[in-house]
């Protein structure tokens, strides 16, 4: 039985956050004439960064990751031997003399390096020294350090804007393809099978293997390569620590193998009842690089990733299908995708609204919010908009134009969204719904013209609820009689009023021009025969208009 090890984030060296520059492309610049002379051969060794220094201990100084330059300055003198310009990196170093007598120093010097983080270390030749010491050279292959050869005519300077120039490439490099990614995990996400066509396209991004796990443990859906039966069990292992659920029984991954024996029965092992559950966890397994993802809050689905690299694209490519995967889950952890549903068609075929209330979650009153973004030039899509309604915490959401609605239980404290101006409604059952949406839409109006992130409509007491609601009612239709025929003169007199008379602000509420306002509103007191700079005027006008 293999041994899978949780690694936490603390246990990764710490390296710049760079990107990683091959150090066999600096080698392959003929402009700067590099060489290799000791250390591993191969194209596995990166590097982060240059960096110059000539104290015999740059521990201190280094971050990780760096190609460490010098010119040997630093060296005792006696302590430097010769070196063999035949010696190629892996061979043994041949014996030369001054090699024993300063083995010490050099073993001390390169094992700092190490201990640092350094990813290979840069020998100029000239003007101190016309050879690579022997020494160093038997250190480097000793520790496994890369030891790269400058020649005389090559500055230090000359190899830092080189690494440079190929971090910028790589940067470049990386950003188009995390971009391109985002651009098609998002259009998978719009597909008829949106999970697996988005498992797919994830897998095929990051060249690994992407698998979607259930409430049981349960293997959903999976894309990509085989990575084999090591790396499936420890991604099932690495699926418990950030999703605790226990599998059902053997058999239950959708490729047919039986669960492994050191599968846990409750908790992954470290994990206690009181121990919160990390959101994601890593691993590595016989190269093969691992992540877990819990999707939900409370994770009801996981998504683990089997990658052949760890780099900061392949994370964020792995974290923008993760919330897409928590988006397109998120219907079928309570079984609400299907009463939504339901509700709608009975709304449909003739309903009352009261009646599939419950559908919807039960809350016996209900909150409309009407939203548009503050940036007045951006429209908002389906997916900022459910974006929107998950930060509302409701997930019945109405995409048109440029507002977006989102029906929230009134439990619920709705506050203002970063990048949003909202108009919040007053609490309203099932049968004031249409009531609730228009407050919202008011209220949404006023937040706009008053530049406020979030409006709520008023809803403590008034005069007007001395009076009974029929008697006001009737009141305010023979008041607003001469109105009646044009809702679009009720509407700006209603906005004007609420704004305190201003022309600017009632234009921006109700979008149009302020002399289409002044227009309006001088119909409107022609119509009722009423001077509507009279306080007394406008608190009965208000008074009426609050009945509708």
């Amino acid at each position: 039985m293999e041994e899978t090890h949780i690694m936490s984030d603390a246990a990764v060296p710490a390296v710049p956050p760079t990107p990683a520059v091959p150090l066999a492309a600096l080698l392959a610049r003929e402009d700067l004439g590099l060489r290799q002379i000791a250390g591993p051969a191969g194209g596995g060794t990166v590097i982060h960064g240059a960096h110059t220094s000539e104290l015999s201990d740059p521990h201190p100084y280094l971050l990780g990751g760096e190609l460490l330059l010098t010119a040997g300055v630093h060296i005792p003198e006696g302590a430097a031997g010769s070196h063999a310009p035949e010696a190629s990196a892996g061979a043994d170093a041949p014996e030369v003399a001054g090699v024993a007598g300063s083995g010490a120093y050099f073993d001390a010097y390169v094992s700092r390096i190490v201990a640092a983080g350094g990813a290979a270390l840069g020998f100029g030749l000239a003007p101190v020294h016309d050879t690579v010491p022997g020494a160093l050279v038997a250190a480097c292959d000793a520790h496994g350090l890369p030891l790269v050869e400058v020649p005389p005519r090559t500055t230090f300077s000359g190899v830092a804007r080189a690494v440079w120039q190929l971090m910028a490439r790589a940067r470049h490099a990386e950003l188009r393809r995390v971009t391109e990614a985002q651009q098609g995990l998002a259009a998978a996400a719009s597909r008829p099978d949106p999970v697996r066509s988005v498992l797919r396209q994830l897998a095929r991004r990051v060249e690994g293997r992407a698998v979607l796990y259930g409430p049981e443990g349960t293997e959903l859906a999976a894309s990509g390569r085989d990575q084999g039966e090591a790396v499936t069990r420890a991604l099932a292992a690495l699926t418990a620590v950030v999703h605790p659920h226990p599998p059902r029984g053997a058999g239950n991954r959708a490729t047919g193998h039986d669960a492994p024996a050191s599968a846990p029965a409750q908790q992954p092992p470290g994990l206690s009842p009181r121990t919160p559950t990390p959101a994601s966890a890593t691993d590595t397994v016989d190269g093969t690089h691992l992540t877990a993802h819990a999707l939900g809050s409370p994770p009801r689905f996981a998504l683990a990733v089997a990658t052949p690299h760890r780099d900061p694209g392949t994370h964020t490519i792995t974290s923008v299908a993760a919330v897409l995967l928590s988006l397109l889950t998120g219907e079928q952890q309570s079984g609400t995708g299907a009463a939504r549903v339901s509700a709608l068609v009975r709304l449909l075929l003739g309903a009352a609204p009261e009646e599939v209330a419950p559908l919807l979650g039960g809350a016996a009153a209900w909150l409309v919010v009407h939203a548009r973004p503050t940036d007045d030039a951006s429209s908002p899509d389906p997916l900022t908009a459910a974006a929107l309604g998950a930060a509302l915490g409701s997930a019945l959401v109405d995409h048109h134009g440029d507002v977006v609605r989102v029906l929230v239980p009134a439990g619920r404290e709705v506050t203002a969204q970063p990048g949003w101006t909202c108009g919040v409604s007053a609490p309203a059952g099932p049968d004031a719904w249409p009531s609730a949406d228009a407050q919202a839409a008011r209220a949404l109006a006023r937040a706009r013209a008053t530049r406020a992130a979030l409006v709520r409509h008023g809803t403590r007491t008034a005069l007007a609820d001395l009076v009974p609601a029929r008697d006001a009612a009737a009141h305010a239709r023979t008041l607003l009689a001469p109105l009646a025929g044009s809702p679009a003169l009720v509407e700006t007199l209603r906005t004007w009023l609420s704004l305190h008379g201003s022309w600017d602000r009632t234009a921006v509420a109700l979008a149009v021009h302020r002399n289409t306002v002044r227009q309006r509103v001088g119909r409107c007191a022609a119509l009722l025969g009423a001077d509507l700079d009279d306080p007394d005027v406008r608190m009965e006008l208000w008074f009426a208009l609050r009945q509708e």
